[in-house]
Formats: structure tokens, sequence, C-alpha cells
């Protein structure tokens, strides 16, 4: 009979729009790949991304934690028990995500901040131009909203002046799954 697999284990990372969630997640990746780290990512800003927005029009729906339940079980069938998921709010919603997951998983909350000029030259750069000022109000906006609502207990990190491989080297170490 085959070993249980080891209590999961999840790395939520929310932050405002252009903060840097999935870069420091693929940078994370690549760092736990190269040491052979066995673990999944999911980008939770698209498990419940449609139209109409099933959270407005169906609110008891709870979409992204049904897609984020599916898909973890399927990641667990192959073996895995670690997992790191990206997501605006997950630092507000990560007792509802751990839920979901379904085996009561051991959970890090890692709330990402950065300034409006550093947010707005990291949006530029991934639209390719000019960042509408609508985009970076909101973007303002929720950083504030996430700043305030976000429990005292949840892990701050200012990105600003980090790389994203200085970003995924400090989630690794919270996390504590690089090999020592």
């Amino acid at each position: 009979m085959p070993d249980p697999l080891p209590r999961s284990e999840v790395l939520f990372i929310g932050g405002r729009s252009g903060v840097g969630k999935s870069t420091a997640a693929e940078a994370l990746h690549e760092l736990l790949a190269t040491a052979d780290v066995r673990h999944a990512v999911i980008e939770g800003d698209v498990l419940d991304l449609a139209h109409p927005a099933p959270h407005v029009e169906h609110p008891e729906a709870h979409l992204a934690e049904r897609n984020l339940a599916s898909m973890w079980a399927a990641y667990r069938g192959l073996g895995h028990h670690r997992l790191v998921y990206t997501n605006t709010v997950s630092v507000l919603e990560h007792e509802q995500l751990a839920a979901a997951m379904g085996d009561d998983p051991l959970v890090t909350v890692v709330l990402l901040r950065a300034g409006d000029d550093v947010t707005s030259s990291r949006l530029a750069r991934r639209s390719g131009g000019v960042v509408p000022e609508a985009q970076l109000a909101h973007s303002t906006r929720t950083a504030g909203r996430l700043d305030t609502a976000t429990a005292d207990t949840v892990t701050r990190i200012d990105t600003d002046s980090m790389t994203p491989t200085d970003v995924a080297h400090r989630l690794a170490s919270l996390t504590g799954w690089l090999p020592v």
C-alpha cells in the first residue's frame, strides 16, 4: 500500500493589479522546480472570470472555490501537496479558499505591495504602453482596500525595490519549501 500524501500546503499571494503576483509566482516556480520541489501553481484570477460576472449574478455559486476544489483534487491525484495560488483578493478569502481544497492545508498568506509609480511602470510593461488612468486608479483603490482589510497576521512584502527572484526567495523562506 503506497504512503499517503503529506498534508497539503498552500501559499496564497494577493495584491493589487500590477504588483507582481504572477511574476513572483513564476519566479517561485522556477526556484522550486530547480530544487526539484513538487508543487503546482494556479492563477486564481481566472477561476471565476466570465461574463456576466458569476459573483454578481449568482453570489451563492462560489465558482472560484468550486473550480479550485476540482483543480486541486486533480493535482492531489497526481501526487502534489504544495500549491502556489495567486489572486488579487486571496488575502481576504484565504480561509474559504483553503477550505475548498478539502484537506485542511497548512496556509501561508502574503500581501504583495508596491507604490503607484512602480505599479504604473509594471502595468505599462505588461500592456506594452501607457496605462489608462482608470486602471491605475482602480489598482490604487484596491491596494488601499487590501491593506486596510487584510489581517495583521498576513505577511506584507513591499516589492518596489525587489526583483522577482528576490520576492521568490522571500516567499520560499516563508513557506520553508526549499531544502536546506
